[in-house]
C-alpha cells in the first residue's frame, strides 16, 4: 500500500526504474555497527546535497531465526526498518520501496526523501 503523501506517479515510475538514485549507498558487507553508522551519515550527506531518491544496497536477505539475525547472513536487510523508523532522520523519509532489479531487486531498497526545507 502506498504511503500517504507519496503519489501514484512515484511509484509508477519506481516500479519501472524509470528513476535514477540521485544518491547511493552501499551498506553491503559491513559490520551492524558500521552499516548503522554509515546509513545516519549517508543520509545526512544525500539531504545536504538535495538528494530526493536514495538507493540503500543492503544485500539480500537470508532466512534466520531472530535470534542468529545479529551474526548472520543478511543481519543489515533485517535491521535497516528499525534503524531508519528511530533514526534522526525518519521525519525526513517520505516513502520506502523495495528496489527494481535493475537497481539491486531484494538486495536494496529505495528512500524517497521529503523535499529540503
Amino acid at each position: 500500500m502506498p504511503d500517504p503523501g507519496l503519489d501514484s506517479h512515484w511509484d509508477r515510475r519506481l516500479n519501472r526504474a524509470a528513476l535514477d538514485p540521485d544518491f547511493t549507498l552501499d551498506l553491503h558487507g559491513h559490520t551492524l555497527e558500521t552499516a548503522h553508522r554509515r546509513l545516519d551519515m549517508g543520509l545526512a550527506q544525500a539531504r545536504a546535497m538535495g538528494a530526493r531518491l536514495v538507493l540503500v544496497i543492503t544485500g539480500r536477505p537470508r532466512p534466520a531465526p531472530a535470534a542468529d539475525r545479529g551474526s548472520s547472513r543478511g543481519a543489515i536487510r533485517a535491521q535497516i526498518l528499525d534503524w531508519l523508523a528511530a533514526g534522526p532522520h525518519a521525519s525526513n523519509i517520505a516513502a520506502i520501496r523495495k528496489a527494481h532489479r535493475r537497481h539491486g531487486g531484494e538486495g536494496a531498497i529505495y528512500l524517497v526523501l521529503k523535499k529540503g526545507r
